[in-house]
């Protein structure tokens, strides 16, 4: 059984302790709680933190009007920095950014294929980039579309750790209708068709509400498998 959050009451989600079940916010866009088991949010901890080591290490993402994001980020595949992919980490260090494993791909294809229900749903998805966004206590990410990417491909994002709110909005703006989701550790949310371009935030994070069996001891992993379609 799940135990609620202090603070959920008002979120899109239940909040008497009832199972969580997979549920569609709009058109393409799916929520599936706990998702990843333990032990493989344990092992995509590991991974990400070699992957945060380097060639092109995690880092506080500068903005091109001088603003610093509070999350931190390290990319893999594709190196993304506002506003666009690159083979090489310019903002960084130089470094060609560690590759996009094989066995990610397989993962985003089982995430996609189970997020919509559809035996085939995945066959043609092939990831070629993540974004890994560490979050803290006081890290936020406001409204925004992931629009860089020349593919509409879903997007697939994982949470490890911390719980925070995701707040899934409109294609239009980033103002109202949105609903605030919870995301757990191990949960899933795939976006894609009408709502890919949908904006999206993170206002908020739990902090204390990691179990340390995940592999973190606090703060919240967040990795997002993008098509890019740049080839």
């Amino acid at each position: 059984m799940t135990t609620p959050l202090p603070g959920f009451e008002g979120l899109d989600g239940p909040a008497d302790g009832a199972p969580r079940a997979r549920r569609q916010l709009a058109p393409g866009a799916v929520h599936v709680p706990d998702w990843l088991d333990v032990r493989a949010q344990r092992e995509l901890v590991a991974a990400c933190r070699d992957w945060a080591r380097g060639p092109a290490p995690i880092r506080h993402t500068k903005l091109p009007r001088g603003g610093v994001m509070s999350v931190q980020t390290v990319c893999i595949g594709w190196h993304w920095q506002p506003y666009a992919y690159t083979r090489t980490a310019d903002d960084v260090n130089g470094a060609r950014v560690a590759a996009f494993p094989d066995w990610m791909v397989e993962l985003g294809r089982r995430a996609v294929t189970e997020a919509y229900g559809d035996a085939a749903a995945g066959d043609g998805y092939t990831p070629d980039t993540a974004l890994i966004n560490f979050y803290d206590e006081a890290a936020r990410l406001g409204m925004h579309q992931d629009k860089e990417e020349r593919s509409g491909a879903p997007v697939v994002s994982l949470s490890i750790g911390d719980a925070c709110v995701f707040r899934f909005g409109n294609t239009e703006n980033r103002g109202r209708p949105y609903t605030d989701v919870e995301l757990r550790s191990g949960d899933l949310f795939v976006f894609g068709g009408p709502s890919r371009f949908a904006y999206h935030g993170v206002p908020k994070v739990y902090p204390g509400t990691c179990d340390p069996a995940c592999g973190l001891r606090g703060g919240r992993l967040n990795i997002t498998m993008r098509v890019t379609g740049l080839g």
